[in-house]
């Protein structure tokens, strides 16, 4: 009887285990930046809707202090520096890696340096490990955002 009781408590963990697992749509939802002054939606995208991007869809501060719509002023390109924050896409084109259980692949926009980064996404319960960096992951800064919805 005890390892019956044993098996069941072992196939109950077991299977907890695999639902906690990442699936491709795990990534999708609204999410809060770290410092919760924006709400990123991310969506699928992409030729045949096979890759994953992230727009801004909510700005805690949404005006400049000329009262104006927020832009993109700290963009290097001249000709961009006036487009609007408001449902800007700051992620672009990641692919789920079924093995590292991950989304990479794709970049992240920072708006407010005007650089963009590779970038590589994990999904740990209702946070994601966003992870942004130039050449070498190992060199980077990781992100925590949250789920908004």
């Amino acid at each position: 009887m005890k390892s019956l009781k044993y098996l069941i408590l072992m196939a109950l963990f077991l299977s907890a285990g695999a639902n906690a697992q990442n699936s491709d749509d795990d990534i999708i939802g609204t999410w809060f930046n770290t410092e919760k002054s924006s709400k990123i939606r991310i969506y699928k995208c992409g030729e045949g809707g096979n890759k994953y991007c992230g727009k801004i869809v909510w700005l805690e501060k949404d005006k400049e202090d000329d009262g104006g719509p927020r832009v993109d002023k700290n963009n290097p390109d001249k000709k961009k520096q006036k487009n609007l924050m408001m449902n800007m896409v700051i992620l672009s084109l990641f692919e789920y890696d079924k093995g590292d259980k991950e989304w990479s692949g794709g970049t992240i926009y920072d708006p407010k340096n005007g650089k963009t980064y590779s970038c590589n996404i994990k999904r740990v319960g209702k946070t994601l490990k966003v992870r942004g960096y130039m050449g070498v992951s190992l060199i980077g800064r990781t992100a925590d955002w949250t789920l908004a919805e």
